[in-house]
């Protein structure tokens, strides 16, 4: 019974973390692709996100156009998810470890968050390719700044944009390359 409750735990953990935490990478992805501020969905993330990021924000400055308060929350609750989870789980888990596995979280939930985001501006284009509405706005300020380099290595085909294929390999590389080596070494030293 007890390792239904601590499953039970760890799955909260990770759906209340987790979504918190796309939020603050989508502000953060946002501020740097210098996206409409004024947009419906940019002023939902900012008022979710400005709580703990204002106080941050006086203490840690930015760096290169990076808001590094933003990265710093995400670290932070990176880590804490984690431990947590580690802790409901019954398990022990050292600083070194936690600190590589969270790196190795991190990166891998930017990547997942360009895979989705890529997803659902494909299925916009087919569904509703002249429409335009707050999500579509978004989704180019994000997605684009990744899309032009793979279109400039495969343009458009007939009107046909295969860019996004080129992106999909990229991301599963770097998942494979980068994120999994991080995680086996995050685990090792757990």
């Amino acid at each position: 019974m007890n390792g239904y409750f601590s499953s039970a735990a760890a799955f909260l953990i990770e759906a209340v973390f987790g979504f918190y935490m796309v939020i603050v990478l989508l502000r953060l992805i946002l501020q740097i692709a210098r996206a409409d501020f004024y947009n419906p969905l940019s002023q939902f993330i900012v008022k979710v996100t400005n709580p703990p990021l204002k106080p941050l924000r006086r203490i840690i400055p930015g760096i290169a156009g990076v808001d590094m308060a933003s990265v710093l929350l995400l670290f932070v609750l990176q880590m804490a998810k984690l431990a947590l989870i580690a802790l409901s789980m019954g398990m022990a888990i050292s600083i070194p470890g936690l600190t590589v596995l969270s790196i190795a979280e991190l990166i891998g939930l930017v990547l997942n968050v360009y895979m989705v985001s890529i997803l659902i501006q494909i299925i916009l284009s087919w569904v509703g390719p002249s429409g335009h509405n707050p999500l579509t706005g978004i989704l180019y300020a994000i997605n684009e700044p990744v899309m032009r380099p793979a279109r400039k290595i495969l343009p458009p085909i007939s009107g046909i944009d295969l860019s996004p294929i080129l992106v999909f390999l990229a991301i599963g590389l770097l998942k494979i390359l980068v994120v999994s080596p991080l995680i086996n070494l995050g685990r090792s030293l757990a």
